[in-house]
């Protein structure tokens, strides 16, 4: 597991392109057969694909968490980007399609992953926080997450949020998780630019077309600094960073969130126009 530390607005501020992309990119998430997990020290936010082919895998006994199962003291949330998935935990099956979220609580000892198909395999994306209280196994459909349209073709920003976990959705201790999808002609996601310092949050992009990129905007407001991302690649943002983008086609991302709270609307705006 990967092992990534905080970094300060001032330290960040000084960084290249290559110390940018070292400290908050996330590459290469979906690999075959395997499970990939990067530790954040922004809340002890775990991010992490899995993507199995031609076998099952599940989530290993890591060192680094000092526990005698993955989720003996953490929570997580599981959202699917490709084929049908079949996500067993603690012996139960769940069967999930593309854009179902899936959350384990506290204390689940085991959790595997295979998909219906190998020739259209499940893409799961995965992110787990620190937990205090047990809250039980959930299901989501797409279909059952609320969507709200947001945004207009005008300012290339119509979308559609789907919110999974959240205090009126999926109960979690800290753990908030949902989507975005951008329709077409629309590039823009999460205007107008904010930051909340109260939590962390984790951009995972799918969805992007071959050939193309988004541009992820981070940063303070009058110190921006950006992250060329491709499909399947995560930004991990800091509190104190904004966290905005824009790509060269329409894409779907999805957000998570830890920390101090889980209201949805809790954010700092920083006005289009101020920006620097």
């Amino acid at each position: 597991m990967d092992i990534r530390f905080q970094n300060s607005p001032k330290e960040t501020s000084q960084m290249n392109t290559a110390q940018l992309r070292e400290n908050f990119l996330v590459e290469a998430l979906m690999q075959d057969d395997q499970v990939k997990l990067v530790y954040s020290h922004y809340d002890r936010m775990i991010v992490g694909g899995a993507k199995p082919v031609n076998k099952t895998i599940g989530l290993p006994k890591e060192e680094e968490l000092k526990s005698e199962y993955f989720l003996e003291r953490r929570e997580l949330g599981i959202i699917n980007v490709g084929g049908v998935a079949i996500v067993t935990i603690d012996g139960k099956e769940y069967e999930m399609n593309k854009l179902d979220c899936l959350y384990a609580g506290m204390g689940t000892a085991e959790v595997k992953f295979r998909s219906r198909s190998k020739k259209d395999p499940a893409l799961l994306y995965l992110l787990s926080a620190p937990a205090h209280h047990k809250y039980p196994v959930k299901l989501m459909k797409k279909e059952k997450a609320s969507p709200v349209q947001l945004g207009d073709l005008s300012t290339s920003n119509k979308r559609t949020i789907y919110k999974y976990i959240h205090q009126d959705g999926i109960k979690s201790c800290q753990l908030v998780m949902g989507l975005t999808i951008l329709e077409g002609g629309s590039v823009w996601n999460s205007v107008p630019p904010h930051t909340h310092t109260r939590r962390m949050e984790v951009y995972f992009y799918f969805d992007v077309p071959d050939g193309q990129r988004v541009f992820h905007m981070m940063g303070q407001p009058q110190e921006t600094r950006h992250l060329v991302i491709g499909n399947h690649e995560a930004a991990i943002s800091a509190p104190w960073s904004m966290h905005f983008g824009c790509g060269t086609s329409s894409y779907g991302f999805i957000w998570g969130m830890a920390g101090e709270n889980q209201a949805f609307t809790d954010m700092d705006p920083a006005p289009v126009a101020s920006l620097k």
